[in-house]
């Protein structure tokens, strides 16, 4: 990208000394933002040519202060050509710190990024879920991404993100990769945390996240009704493997069980509960919190089902479970076959769970939380709220009908 550079001298006029010199201050400016700072060198107002950009006369001492300012900006122009050879980002202030020595433990961006995933990677299975680690590689692919599209560079120094940069990289976010706003969010949410080691490592003097605030927007997510579940259950499918996975799906339709965590189900998860009864204990995959659910009827008779699979005895599993990309492929093929005009996916089960199968029946919300591993009971009142909207909607429908009789 084309960069507008110049660099003029100028006398600061507000800073006069009781002899009437000025201090001098050169400023860079690269398109259009500027960087100042003093030369360490004072003349009298009387003898500046504003015009000019340097000392009137010919002095030895106008020739030796101009000859000075001269040697500077021949040094600033060699730093601004070094910096395009480089493909490095040219700013005004990283000209100004290039003069000054101040960037010589400049942290680049991408490199804390890195740094900081590959920590993530080492720590998968004891601090972090793989699908943490996942979502970190992928937010850093973005923010190259970006930064190669808007700034033609390869990498920039983390003290040259400020709200713009966010700000950008939240439209790119949505237009260039099509992300939906709540994907974008998340993404620069990852991306915040970067930021803010380099702020707490001192590498950057302020928080560019100040000022930005993440909106999240509220999605009704979906859910099978009673109905759709007795369709499902009650189906006689043509092949094995579309069985199999309904069945793992009702499963989590009565467990609320997320993919990673019914995937990893072993015998060491079941255990005899407080009533008598067989209880999952697991430890969820995305978050590392407890889940504790009383196993039903339907749950347990599926798991009863698949107790002597070839492929659950090799795996030490309860569940033959395929990969999170066929399951839903099947689980669109089910839906049609069961006449269920729904985005069907593996994680609407655990929806259903939450709102079908337990609050809809008069569990409290505190034991539905439990169940479902929240860490805070505000997610789980999210699926309450869908509730209420149905009930709402159900009672319109009601009105309207009455409505239409009496009319």
């Amino acid at each position: 990208m084309q960069s507008s550079f110049s660099i003029i001298f100028y006398p600061r006029g507000n800073d006069v000394d009781k002899y009437s010199n000025a201090p001098i201050y050169a400023r860079i400016t690269v398109n259009g933002k500027r960087s100042e700072f003093s030369i360490k060198r004072k003349v009298l107002l009387e003898k500046w040519s504003s015009v000019a950009g340097k000392i009137k006369g010919t002095s030895s001492e106008a020739r030796e202060l101009n000859r000075y300012m001269n040697a500077i900006q021949n040094k600033i122009y060699r730093i601004q050509e070094d910096l395009t050879e480089n493909g490095d980002l040219i700013t005004a202030k990283r000209i100004k710190n290039s003069y000054l020595g101040k960037d010589k433990t400049h942290k680049m961006l991408l490199e804390i990024f890195q740094e900081h995933n590959d920590k993530v990677e080492s720590l998968i299975g004891k601090d972090f879920a793989a699908g943490t680690a996942e979502r970190y590689k992928t937010a850093r692919k973005h923010v190259e991404e970006y930064i190669i599209m808007e700034y033609h560079v390869k990498d920039v120094p983390v003290s040259d993100v400020d709200h713009k940069f966010i700000s950008g990289l939240e439209y790119y976010l949505k237009t260039t990769r099509n992300c939906a706003h709540n994907t974008a969010i998340k993404y620069i949410t990852n991306f915040k945390k970067i930021i803010r080691i380099a702020y707490a490592n001192d590498w950057i003097t302020k928080d560019p996240f100040t000022n930005w605030k993440a909106r999240l927007k509220i999605v009704d997510r979906e859910f099978l009704t009673v109905g759709e579940i007795q369709a499902m259950v009650e189906k006689e499918l043509h092949t094995e493997r579309l069985d199999q996975v309904k069945d793992i799906f009702i499963f989590c339709c009565f467990t609320g069980l997320a993919y990673s965590d019914v995937k990893k189900l072993s015998s060491n998860n079941v255990v005899i509960g407080i009533d008598g009864g067989k209880w999952i204990k697991i430890n969820r995959s995305k978050t590392d919190t407890r889940s504790n659910i009383p196993i039903l009827p339907t749950a347990e008779a599926i798991l009863a089902k698949y107790a002597e699979d070839s492929e659950v005895q090799k795996n030490h599993v309860l569940l033959p479970v395929l990969s999170n990309q066929k399951m839903n492929a099947y689980l669109k093929e089910i839906a049609d076959l069961c006449k269920i005009n729904k985005n069907l996916t593996f994680h609407l089960a655990r929806h259903t769970f939450a709102t079908t199968v337990t609050l809809s029946n008069g569990v409290p919300i505190e034991s539905v939380s439990k169940m479902l591993g929240h860490k805070s009971l505000k997610t789980t009142q999210h699926y309450a709220k869908i509730l209420d909207r149905k009930v709402s909607d159900d009672m319109l429908a009601l009105r309207d009908k009455l409505l239409n009789s009496q009319s």
